[in-house]
């Protein structure tokens, strides 16, 4: 509805972020390794994750559980195919930022359901047995309100000055481009 008021771009205007930021810690940060990012594609329920300190879920959603007695079809969870984001981490302490603007503009338009997003290892490090440390991103439950994760709009809504092309009149011109906006601050 705020497409058609004009209040928000068109489809092909703007762009939407994903955005998770670094949780610093002490311990050994994985290098060199990539992260994939998809569309969840049934519904689950979140619970609270994992307990780091005893490794113990907490709530009922896990690498198994979609639900309370609910398996995952796939061991980690149930994607869609495509579409598909990956990053690739250098030293293992960059904030992921992915364009995710297919997946946000299918969800608008109806053409898939928005269950959240699946940020996991790709798929050949997920099953290695070789350890790659932990990557710690800040949740929503964090204080640091602006380390929230967060999708992103972005478009350009700027008023350019454009005196310079503003011309009172041309007999030359049609009557669609003899009409002009003047801001005057």
């Amino acid at each position: 509805s705020d497409r058609t008021a004009g209040i928000k771009p068109a489809a092909d205007e703007g762009s939407f972020y994903l955005k998770l930021y670094n949780a610093e810690t002490s311990n050994t940060v994985p290098k060199n390794f990539k992260l994939v990012v998809e569309a969840v594609s049934r519904d689950w329920n979140e619970g609270d994750g994992l307990d780091l300190e005893n490794y113990k879920d907490t709530g009922v959603s896990n690498w198994i559980s979609a639900s309370d007695g609910v398996e995952w079809t796939t061991a980690g969870g149930d994607y869609h195919a495509l579409p598909t984001f990956e990053q690739t981490f250098e030293t293992g302490l960059e904030d992921l930022e992915i364009d995710i603007s297919t997946l946000v503009e299918q969800w608008i338009a109806g053409s898939k359901t928005n269950y959240g997003l699946g940020v996991r290892l790709t798929s050949s490090l997920e099953t290695a047995t070789d350890s790659y440390y932990t990557k710690r991103f800040f949740a929503r439950g964090t204080q640091y309100f602006f380390k929230k994760p967060v999708i992103e709009a972005r478009w350009n809504s700027s008023i350019q000055d454009d005196r310079g092309d503003f011309y009172p009149s041309s007999s030359l011109a049609p009557a669609a481009d003899n009409l002009n906006t003047l801001y005057l601050y």
